[in-house]
């Protein structure tokens, strides 16, 4: 005779959003939404990110964009993308009208570029959030990014909470390296809701014949399986630095399993990247997965294991 167990409770609170489940998509892997509606019914995703939006239409990296590396994949897209106008245009409404609760990353050079594309973008239906993309992923602009410096955050970032209306939650994504706890406080300190950990890690790879840069844009970032457990240490450290700032976890995740290690170390969701580039439809076989590892285990809801690898900090399970 089998014990019958209580069903598991997805449903997630990070960042003063209430969400379904604690899988999400991670910026611009999803594409515009469309290309997944085939794979996976939208409406179980926990939030879908959209891929990153900057105020002009953005023409992308030269090609090839991605290559394939031991365990991951080598990306540099050049932030390709339509611009704020025809965002809001054609893929939101898109997005908004399956009432899919959608993340929207955005990006600037400039501080006015960031307070404009808040002011549009969350003032506009169907917007659950602003996740604001802190390492710039065109090559003109790379040596004027904001990733390695916790007063250009804090500048960012308030200039972008300034413009955003209540209900719509304020998420800073960092790039992974030795001051991330201190960007993390800055973000913070600084109108962030809460922090999405980690942008992909740096990478280069030769081509075997022409001994040539395999990207069209050179250098690129590395995600899969191969940067979880770097990711894992990234939201290990900024969660034992800061126990009360809701993290979302990105990385490597391609398992209910790899869900669960990001919630121990202290993430309240996780994002799904490159493995929707192979498995479109991960995400349903993942939050299955996960529903059935917390019940395996007797966890009533994700929020149960949040931190629960830090066994010398004191958490709050109410």
């Amino acid at each position: 005779m089998t014990l019958d167990r209580e069903p598991v409770d997805l449903t997630t609170e990070v960042a003063g959003m209430t969400l379904t489940s604690p899988v999400l998509t991670a910026a611009g892997c999803g594409g515009t939404g469309r290309e997944l509606e085939d794979y996976l019914a939208l409406d179980i995703v926990g939030a879908f990110t959209t891929r990153t939006i900057t105020l002009d239409p953005t023409p992308g990296a030269p090609t090839p964009r991605l290559v394939e590396t031991p365990s991951g994949m080598l990306t540099e897209t050049g932030g390709q993308n339509p611009g704020m106008q025809g965002f809001l245009a054609t893929e939101l409404p898109w997005l908004a009208q399956r009432r899919v609760r959608t993340v929207v990353s955005i990006a600037g050079t400039t501080l006015g570029e960031y307070a404009e594309l808040a002011r549009r973008v969350a003032s506009s239906p169907g917007v659950s959030a602003l996740e604001v993309n802190l390492v710039s992923t065109n090559r003109d602009a790379y040596e004027r990014r904001f990733c390695d410096d916790g007063y250009q955050i804090g500048r960012v970032l308030s200039a972008v909470a300034g413009e955003v209306p209540r209900g719509v939650s304020v998420l800073a994504k960092l790039a992974p390296g030795s001051g991330l706890v201190e960007l993390a406080r800055s973000a913070a300190r600084n109108g962030a809701d809460g922090v999405v950990l980690v942008h992909g890690f740096p990478g280069v790879r030769f081509d075997p014949d022409t001994w040539r840069p395999s990207l069209g844009g050179v250098t690129g970032t590395v995600g899969g399986p191969a940067v979880l457990t770097q990711a894992l240490r990234c939201v290990w450290d900024v969660h034992r630095a800061m126990p009360d700032l809701p993290l979302v976890g990105v990385g490597g995740v391609r398992s209910g399993f790899d869900v669960v290690q990001m919630l121990l170390a202290g993430a309240s969701a996780v994002q799904v990247g490159t493995t929707l580039l192979s498995d479109p439809g991960a995400v349903r076989r993942i939050t299955e997965e996960l529903a059935h590892e917390l019940a395996a285990h007797d966890v009533k809801r994700p929020a149960d294991l949040v931190g629960a690898g830090h066994p010398d900090l004191e958490r709050d399970t109410t």
